[in-house]
């Protein structure tokens, strides 16, 4: 199985690397073949609404987010690991996804989706609006929701290290 993860946190220790980290160890150890975006580490520019790629051609910007689609197209599973960074997913990992437009005709096949998300609140409330981004996304391209590992209550660097959270990843990966 082929299966690309989008990381979005800025902390390259933070929770949601760890957890990204964990489940690539599983997936590795299993056999499959699987490739890491790390986008608050690349250059992906702003979906411009131009509309010139018509949402399935050449996008005027020639940045990072190339990477991303060579791989995700023929991806079986697509994993997105993101912090709670101000009551939303991180602002790298959006303008990633947002880039989707430019391939959408080619990304609405049946796949596999995964949603890591760390926070440092323990309020269900909050995670809510990510869980809801993240289905209304997976509804639309037709993906299938594999698992949503949430973590409250992490905030420090670290702070996932040695939980159940980190184990869960690590057998997802593992039992894809």
């Amino acid at each position: 199985m082929k299966i690309l993860v989008l990381t979005g946190s800025p902390r390259k220790n933070g929770n949601s690397n760890t957890l990204a980290d964990n489940f690539i160890k599983g997936a590795t150890e299993k056999g499959h073949n699987v490739v890491r975006f790390d986008s608050a580490f690349k250059k992906v520019h702003p979906c411009a609404a131009c509309n010139k790629c018509g949402m399935d051609g050449d996008c005027i910007f020639d940045d990072d987010f190339n990477f991303v689609k060579e791989n995700i197209v023929d991806s079986d599973t697509v994993v997105f690991a993101t912090a709670m960074y101000y009551f939303g997913i991180s602002a790298q990992l959006k303008t990633v996804i947002d880039r989707f437009y430019s391939i959408n005709g080619k990304i609405h096949t049946p796949k596999k989706a995964a949603l890591f998300l760390t926070y440092a609140d323990n309020s269900k409330v909050k995670e809510d609006v990510i869980r809801k981004h993240y289905k209304v996304l997976t509804d639309y391209l037709g993906w299938e929701d594999v698992a949503q590992i949430v973590c409250p209550g992490v905030w420090q660097e670290g702070a996932i290290n040695n939980t159940e959270y980190t184990k869960q990843a690590y057998e997802l990966g593992k039992n894809l």
